[in-house]
């Protein structure tokens, strides 16, 4: 793959049938993909099946769309968002009726995994533990720039919202994650002082 071809003529060989341009555009791009994934998920087997899911899903929807940025990642982290969240919608369902079915002692202890993949997902899911206090349109865009690494302009373009929307929400997510994170007694405005 020459790095020298942009995405937007990688796209268009693709949108002509030409596998090996979307193979190039696939090889740019999986990785990003698949970290952005594994953060919204905090699964390594999520991300990959998603990531999967979402060249399928370009692929089969490549003649219906046209790339309109330099970069094909924002319209993928768009594709993944859609689908990280469809996964969510499927979990939560799926659980609840796991929960409803099933007595306590019959459900799977996740530490049967590989201990490196248990401490990842357990840090990961600390994380968005915290970031599900956000609101919906919050948690997208951190994802979108914290994430997916995307800037701004690529963040609104991924999100399909204004610029300013982005860096508004950007702004409120942080500035509520910094005040989850503070220790109780900050939060209520108590000192070492007052606490002796």
């Amino acid at each position: 793959m020459s790095s020298s071809i942009s995405d937007q003529v990688l796209w268009d060989r693709s949108v002509a049938g030409d596998t090996d341009a979307f193979r190039d555009l696939f090889i740019r791009h999986r990785d990003a993909v698949y970290n952005y994934c594994f953060r919204r998920t905090a699964s390594w087997d999520a991300a990959e099946d998603l990531t999967s899911a979402v060249f399928l899903e370009v692929w089969r929807g490549r003649r219906q769309l046209a790339l309109d940025r330099e970069s094909a990642l924002p319209w993928l982290i768009g594709t993944a968002s859609n689908l990280v969240r469809s996964r969510m919608r499927s979990a939560a369902r799926r659980l609840a009726i796991e929960r409803r079915a099933a007595p306590l002692d019959e459900i799977r202890d996740p530490a049967e995994a590989v201990s490196e993949n248990i401490d990842s997902e357990r840090r990961m899911a600390a994380v968005l533990a915290a970031i599900r206090r956000l609101s919906r349109g919050e948690q997208e865009v951190l994802a979108a720039c914290v994430f997916a690494e995307l800037d701004y302009q690529a963040a609104a373009a991924a999100l399909r919202v204004p610029i300013g929307t982005v860096r508004s929400r950007l702004s409120r997510a942080r500035a509520r994650l910094q005040e989850v994170n503070r220790p109780a007694e900050a939060r209520e405005g108590i000192d070492d002082e007052h606490l002796r």
